[in-house]
């Protein structure tokens, strides 16, 4: 094993038990012996975000970049990083990583997750397809797939793939949420009923995801449950909307179709929306 595979290593043991702050120092030090090592960088940048700081992530993974790396895994991982900020040098580095190595699923998922987003929705498909016929097992990869179809409007194909992740991954959340919003546009009340009280107990801190729980419970009958996901709304770590929170609870007070309405017209549409374009 080399020197620096001997780093990262040991910094992503650190990944695997969030400590991103050990593993921001181990690679630090890496960078004294190694300061032009790409590898290193961008696995420092991650760090960095992961620990809070986007904004010094973006600035190293652009140091990334900088050195010209040619190594595919590097230039998806940048590319990815820098793409939620907008940047224009991200298709350049997503697009080179996939053309670099296009039998490694990890560069034709990033570029088609990246594509799908920018409207490419034929182009990020044929990626997702590449992807999916190179690793079978990776949950990402329906994931991104159930989100272009969802951008697409076909719900059919967006419920299988999405169910698809869930099965590789049951213990995402934000999956399970995303699936029963789209079990919503399909018009199918009682399956995402259970998958927005799943995803919304797996994540307690998303204020929002309990919100929807509760008018899915609400617009199902079943009035006491949806109160209490309201009470967890109000009781969670997630920042506040008290305006929100509210308006919810109005609908429940008011019965099944208010609930329904609310959840199908506005709630519902509008939370698939921001979540389908939440970038890798």
């Amino acid at each position: 094993m080399s020197e620096v595979d001997a780093i990262l290593d040991r910094a992503l043991r650190l990944a695997e038990e969030q400590d991103f702050l050990g593993m921001s120092q181990v690679l630090e030090e890496g960078l004294e012996d190694h300061p032009d090592d790409p590898l290193i960088l961008s696995w420092l940048a991650f760090a960095r975000r992961e620990g809070g700081d986007e904004g010094g992530a973006y600035e190293l993974f652009r140091a990334v970049l900088a050195l010209e790396p040619d190594d595919p895994r590097v230039l998806a991982m940048a590319g990815t990083a820098i793409a939620r900020f907008d940047d224009p040098d991200a298709e350049g580095a997503l697009r080179s990583a996939a053309l670099l190595a296009p039998d490694v699923a990890f560069t034709r998922l990033m570029y088609g997750a990246y594509l799908v987003r920018e409207g490419m929705s034929d182009e990020g498909l044929a990626e997702l397809h590449a992807a999916a016929g190179l690793d079978e097992d990776d949950p990402q990869i329906p994931f991104e797939l159930g989100v272009a179809y969802a951008l697409a409007g076909s719900w059919a194909k967006a419920r299988m793939s999405l169910s698809r992740a869930v099965e590789l991954d049951p213990a995402d959340g934000w999956v399970r949420i995303i699936l029963g919003l789209v079990e919503v546009e399909d018009d199918d009340i009682d399956e995402a009923v259970g998958d927005l009280v799943r995803g919304a107990e797996i994540r307690p801190g998303d204020f929002e995801a309990q919100l929807l729980a509760a008018l899915a419970l609400g617009a199902g009958g079943w009035e006491d449950r949806a109160y209490e996901m309201v009470e967890r709304a109000r009781h969670g770590d997630g920042e506040i909307d008290q305006t929100a929170l509210g308006q919810v609870e109005e609908r429940i007070d008011e019965g099944v179709n208010p609930c329904r309405e609310a959840l199908t017209a506005s709630f519902g549409p509008s939370a698939l929306r921001e979540r389908l374009m939440v970038r890798p």
